[in-house]
């Protein structure tokens, strides 16, 4: 693993999402999270930042800012999956009231500010949430493109279609403009999309593992992911749900647990039967510019013994 990054996460947690931020801030030498920006998407933003701030309380972390980003898409209405997450998009434990608040500050203004304010380079980008808010601050400030590190996002799929229409992901389906915007920005993207994601499987063993941890913060993940993991068990009939959030970090932490190439990624907007879908070029029939490095595959096994490592580290 290479030096410390600094990290804004874009996030509308979310069962999965809250297990890759714990799993961040499970891991201080390889991460300093310089604030979490709330998107709504799985849940409303007023839903998606109180959940935050749950989050950062249980982890020990209140010092880490908080910021309410866009309320709703670029161009559309806002679709959500409380059907997954429960109505307050974070069911399962029984997480008390924050008492820290958000900053006042919105998160398109925090991304912008604090990305002028580094040097080029310094800040990486890591997206478990539609891209509406960096979207929007690439759109009102395109001199930031420049100076982000890299984007590591979960967003999109190809092999394994949809998960909310038969042919988009979730977090691009939200909106698909603004991961239009994202993809065509010229920054280093990496994509781990449902392809790798849905080989990531929590089996009663492994949530019976995060809850042997015997901490609150694994006891709080167990929790939550039996909540959510109904849902998809009823839907695919695998062994366990998916866990997509912490694919993102675990690729930060151990690139070499995942499999994947650069290729070319472009979204569909305008249709109605595949918007949102993310057309990869995985087999290179189109000159059209290699803008991303999409994961395919991983190490299941490994992916859940970083995260268990992280996760153990934690109060």
């Amino acid at each position: 693993m290479s030096e410390r990054r600094k990290l804004i996460v874009l996030t509308d947690p979310g069962q999965d999402q809250a297990a890759a931020i714990l799993m961040m801030l499970g891991a201080p030498e390889a991460f300093e999270v310089l604030g979490l920006v709330a998107t709504a998407g799985n849940i409303d933003l007023a839903h998606t930042t109180r959940n935050c701030l749950k989050l950062l309380e249980l982890a020990g972390r209140s010092d880490i800012p908080v910021f309410a980003g866009c309320p709703r898409p670029i161009r559309r209405d806002l679709v959500m999956a409380e059907h997954v997450h429960g109505p307050t998009g974070l069911d399962g434990p029984d997480l008390p009231e924050p008492k820290i608040s958000a900053s006042e500050r919105h998160g398109v203004d925090f991304i912008i500010e604090t990305l002028r304010a580094a040097e080029p380079g310094e800040i990486t980008i890591c997206s478990l949430s539609p891209l509406t808010n960096l979207a929007m601050a690439l759109v009102q400030a395109p001199d930031i493109a420049e100076r982000i590190a890299a984007i590591f996002a979960m967003a999109g799929a190809y092999f394994e279609v949809g998960n909310i229409t038969p042919t988009a992901e979730f977090n691009v389906y939200v909106d698909p403009e603004a991961a239009d915007v994202v993809l065509r920005s010229g920054v280093p993207i990496t994509l781990l999309p449902l392809d790798v994601t849905h080989r990531m499987r929590s089996t009663p063993a492994r949530l019976a593992a995060m809850r042997a941890l015997g901490n609150r913060c694994g006891i709080a993940t167990a929790e939550m992911l039996e909540f959510s993991e109904a849902f998809d068990l009823r839907k695919y009939g695998w062994d366990g749900a998916p866990l997509h959030g912490p694919c993102v970090p675990a690729f930060m932490l151990r690139p070499e647990l995942f499999h994947g190439r650069q290729v070319s990624v472009m979204v569909e907007t305008s249709s109605p039967l595949t918007s949102g879908m993310t057309v990869a070029d995985w087999w290179g029939i189109t000159d059209r510019p290699k803008n991303v490095f999409y994961v395919r595959d991983g190490d299941d096994e490994a992916y859940y013994s970083l995260l268990l490592e992280c996760l153990g580290r934690l109060p």
